[in-house]
């Protein structure tokens, strides 16, 4: 339950609503760059920066595409509409991890020589599937501003970014195929639980929404 405002604890609704909220969440949502970018100065990235930095940015990628997925859940579930007012900003941040995740990898493992970039892309399927999320979100991003929702129309937007599922599906068995190599699937299996539970909460959703559509229209 949401205290009442009169009772000097502000509502979390109306915090969400409030200026400051968006410049807030950007800023968190820039913390773990800064916090790389500390790591780098203060020579804090272990034996092999190059590699710290890739998992990090990749690391970071999947875990705000869990937050994002999670907007929803969370904003019917609470009762707080208001949280769909940061679904975009996170999403595209998303983007921006991910863009470093690449771009780290064509620089440091590749030195953006893109011929080798590409017969890697082709030759390993754990790359492969990265770089399939990567022009999925790629396609997400450049459609997620209004311009986009008129030109395409409410409904078809909204089934072009149902496709985040995929890219949620194709970026952990990225890290899945990346992580088999020292049998290490501790992260991985938390990242599927959590992918699995808000998977199954929409599916729920859709099926519970359409169940009481019938009803709406007997009214």
């Amino acid at each position: 339950m949401l205290a009442p405002a009169s009772g000097g604890a502000v509502p979390v609704a109306r915090l969400l609503l409030h200026p400051t909220a968006k410049p807030l969440v950007f800023s968190l949502a820039l913390l773990p760059l800064a916090l790389m970018v500390w790591a780098i100065f203060w020579d804090q990235l272990g034996a092999n920066p190059a590699e710290a930095l890739i998992r990090r940015s990749g690391d970071w990628t999947l875990r705000l595409l869990c937050l994002v997925l999670a907007v929803t859940p969370l904003r019917v579930m609470a009762g707080l509409p208001a949280l769909a007012r940061f679904r975009r900003m996170l999403g595209l941040f998303v983007y921006f991890y991910a863009a470093l995740h690449l771009l780290g990898y064509a620089w440091f493992d590749m030195g953006f020589e893109w011929a080798d970039v590409l017969r890697d892309i082709a030759k390993r399927p754990f790359i492969l599937v990265g770089f399939a999320a990567f022009v999925l979100l790629t396609v997400l991003a450049i459609t997620s501003h209004n311009q986009a929702i008129k030109r395409l129309g409410g409904k078809n937007w909204k089934r072009l970014h149902q496709s985040v599922y995929a890219v949620a599906g194709l970026a952990l068995l990225h890290f899945f195929w990346m992580r088999a190599g020292k049998n290490d699937f501790a992260e991985v299996a938390l990242y599927a639980a959590v992918l699995a539970v808000l998977l199954a909460w929409r599916v729920y959703y859709f099926i519970s929404k359409k169940a009481r559509q019938p009803l709406l229209h007997k009214r």
